[in-house]
Formats: structure tokens, sequence, C-alpha cells
């Protein structure tokens, strides 16, 4: 016998109406593979960015400048034992000569401990880095195997043949013209580069005063020919009112002045004390930009008085005129004092010029005269630093926070200007607040952040003295 069911109609209607929508589909996925320990990567991404942290360029070029300080002591040293030794009269001139040399062995020991201290801080740093590295390599080692399908490797291999593309593709399309340089009268050839930092230091007051500038008299004194000189801004970045003297280069590292402060004024600010940190020593007079005045001050140091020199009309001053680059501009930089072989020279800027760069050199004297005028066609806000070389006026720009570049030239002897020179200055510090050229030396004096950092000119026929 069979059976039969019957359903009404609406029942089904019903039933159908109330049975629930499932519009996600769920689905368990099981995989034979074990999970990537992402928690391991960002530890190795730590400890890498603690290695790149703690070992810096500033590490060695600390160090070296340090030496080099020591490898210029000693042989002053043999030098002024000798002398006493051939010229001591067993009475004044003995007793002074001792009391020189026991202040020069005094300079030499603190650079000792100096080296030895830092030498041992690096030992450290040098055996603890060392360790890390060798575990981040075998935490790296350990993280390859879950790359079973060699993506990562796939990706490295293809990245290295599209750069090596790309390369010779801008060569045979577009072959990079060498930098040409106009020919000009200076008797060492063109400026074809620039050396690795040769000093670096924080010297007397580490991160003290961020803006200053610092170097070497191009036309000392008798008896002052290795002096070094330091203007810190001292007040708001922006004032000074003394010189600060060091016997050696050797002495301004370590951190000891002697003789000390030249004051050119009790107040700071007053009439006649330094505004901006544009700086420069030359024939023992300082030349900067006097306080709230577009005008010159000549600081002589001998005789402490100060003469001044009238800027043109229209030249720009208490930071209506200043170096920049696309972040920040620097303060109180409207004039920019600079010595080369022949003197000393002002570079500012004008209205009447509307913004570019204004050379002039100036004559010595009491009062300083101003001489023969150029004009150019770079903007000054564009530029942010500019040196005297043999004649030619260099500016330099903002690259990034480890690169500076002298991008232009303007020969005062031709006339010529060159706005891609692509010599690149590399940086212990972001910011280049000032610069220096020291004609005696052919070294190139930068005072950074705080830091005093110094760079060999290479000329196409350098003298055999700056070799």
């Amino acid at each position: 016998m069979k059976l039969y069911v019957i359903v009404p109609l609406w029942a089904l209607i019903t039933a159908t109406q109330q049975a629930p929508t499932q519009e996600n589909c769920q689905c368990e996925f099981i995989s034979s593979e074990k999970i990537f320990p992402h928690d391991k990567l960002r530890s190795v991404q730590s400890s890498v960015s603690d290695c790149n942290s703690n070992v810096t360029p500033q590490m060695t070029f600390g160090m070296e400048s340090l030496l080099l300080g020591l490898d210029r002591r000693l042989p002053q040293l043999e030098e002024d034992v000798a002398m006493l030794e051939e010229e001591n009269d067993g009475e004044m001139y003995g007793v002074l000569s001792l009391y020189v040399i026991e202040n020069e062995l005094t300079e030499i020991l603190q650079l000792i401990d100096q080296l030895n201290s830092t030498s041992l801080k690096h030992k450290r740093l040098i055996a603890d880095v060392t360790q890390k590295l060798e575990e981040v390599k075998d935490e790296m080692e350990e993280l390859e195997r879950f790359d079973t399908m060699q993506v990562v490797k796939g990706q490295q291999t293809n990245q290295r043949l599209k750069r090596d593309l790309d390369q010779c593709r801008n060569n045979v399309l577009h072959p990079i013209p060498q930098p040409t340089q106009p020919k000009s009268l200076c008797p060492f050839g063109r400026f074809l580069n620039i050396s690795e930092p040769r000093v670096f230091t924080a010297g007397e007051y580490p991160g003290s005063y961020k803006y200053g500038a610092w170097g070497r008299d191009p036309n000392p004194e008798v008896g002052k020919e290795d002096w070094h000189w330091l203007v810190p801004m001292t007040s708001a970045n922006r004032l000074a009112n003394y010189v600060r003297l060091y016997s050696t280069l050797s002495s301004l590292i370590v951190g000891v002045s002697t003789p000390g402060n030249v004051l050119i004024h009790p107040s700071n600010p007053t009439t006649n004390t330094i505004q901006g940190p544009n700086n420069v020593l030359y024939g023992g007079a300082l030349y900067y930009n006097c306080y709230n005045q577009d005008t010159v001050c000549r600081f002589n140091m001998t005789t402490k008085t100060i003469t001044t020199v009238q800027l043109p009309k229209g030249t720009r001053y208490n930071s209506k005129g200043n170096f920049c680059h696309l972040d920040e501009c620097y303060p109180f930089t409207d004039l920019d004092l600079a010595t080369d072989e022949s003197g000393v020279w002002v570079i500012y800027t004008t209205t009447q010029d509307f913004g570019n760069l204004v050379l002039t050199k100036v004559e010595e004297g009491a009062p300083p005269a101003l001489s023969q005028t150029w004009k150019t066609k770079v903007y000054k806000q564009s530029v942010t630093n500019t040196f005297m070389a043999c004649g030619v006026l260099y500016a330099t720009r903002y690259v990034d926070k480890l690169t500076e570049e002298i991008f232009y030239s303007f020969d005062t002897s031709t006339g010529e200007e060159n706005f891609n020179l692509g010599i690149f200055m590399k940086k212990m510090s972001p910011n280049v607040l000032s610069l220096n050229y020291s004609p005696v030396d052919h070294m190139l004096h930068a005072y950074c952040d705080s830091f005093m950092v110094s760079y060999k000119v290479l000329f196409e026929n350098p003298s055999d003295d700056f070799l």
C-alpha cells in the first residue's frame, strides 16, 4: 500500500519566505606552509636601524681630526725643544721657553686622552655592532627559508636588471655632458673638486651655538701664522660681540683657547657689534655685517678700533635678503664676507637687482673702501652659501641632509657664469651656515649646526705646497 502526504501550497510558500538567506560563503583553508614570523622580521629591521644610527661617518672624521691635531703638534714640540737646547741662556728666555713647552705638552696630553677615550668607545661599539650583525645575518638566513617560491630573489634579480637597463638606455640616448668651466686667470687652474671632510669637531662648545663662522687669517701678522679664529652667534643665533682665538688648529679641536677672547664691545648687541654668521678675518682685522645696518664693519684686533663702509643704496639687510633652500631660510645672512688670494669681498643683494647676487671687492684700510662691483644672474634666495677662491665666486645649494652642491661660479676676470658645476660636498650636518676659503692652505672651512668642518679645495694645477 502506498502512503501519500499532501502538503498545502500555502505551507510551502510560508516555509520559503521564512528560510534564512545565505549571502556569504565561508571556507576553511589549511596550508601546509609555516606561518611567516612577521614579529621576527620587525625585530631584524629594528636591529639594522640601530646599527645605522650608532655607526656614522662622524665617528671616523672625529678620530681623524684628533689624529690630525696630534700630527701637527708633535713636530712643533720637537722644534721648540730643539730651539731651547740651542739658545737656552739659563735665565728668563729658558723659563719662558719651558713655559711654552709645558703648555704644548698639556695640549698634546689632552689630545692623547681624547684619542684614547674615543678609541675605547669605538672598540666597544664595534664589538656590539659586530655581534648584532651576526645575529641579524642568522635571523635573515632563517627568514629566507620561508620564501619557498624564491619570490624575493626573483624581485631582487628583476630590480638589478631594470637598473642596469635604465642606466644603459640613459647612457646611449642621453650621454652625460662633462661640466665645463670658463677659462680663468687663476694660477692654480680650474676648481675641479673638493675632498672628503678633513677636520670635523664640535670644538669648545659642543651643540651650544648653531650659527657661527671659523677659519684662518689668509694674511696673518708675524707670529700668528697658525692661529685660527671662531665667532659663534651667542645671542638668538644672530649676534656676537667677540672673536675667540686659538694658537693652533689642534687647540681649536680640543677646545683650548689661547690667547682667548678679543672683545669688540662689552654690550651685545650695540652699535657696530656683529650681526649674522658670515664673517672673515683678514690682515688681523675682522670684517662683518654691522648690527642693524647695511654696512661692513672692520674691527682691528690689535688697536680694538672699528671703522665702517656703507654699502650701496637699496642693499637688503636685517634678514630681508637671506640665503635659503626650499625648507627654510638662514636668518641674518644678508651680507656674506669672503676672502681669497686677493683680499676681502662682500656678497649681498639689492632691491634694484631684484634679489640677484652682487659681488664687491673691499679694499683694506681704515676705513675700508668699496672697489669694483660685479652683478650676477643667480637669485640669492636660491643659494645656501657663497665663497671666493682665486677671484671666482662660488655658490652652493641644498641637495639633501647629507649633500650640498657647489653649482654656480662667476669669474671676475672674465665675467663668465656657470650654473652647472656639479661639485658635491659631503656634509656632516644638514645646514652649512657659513663658508670661508683659506688661500694659505687651500682649505674650505664650514660651520654647520655648531660643528666645524673643513675640506681641501682641489685645483687643476695645485702648488706643491698644498699637495
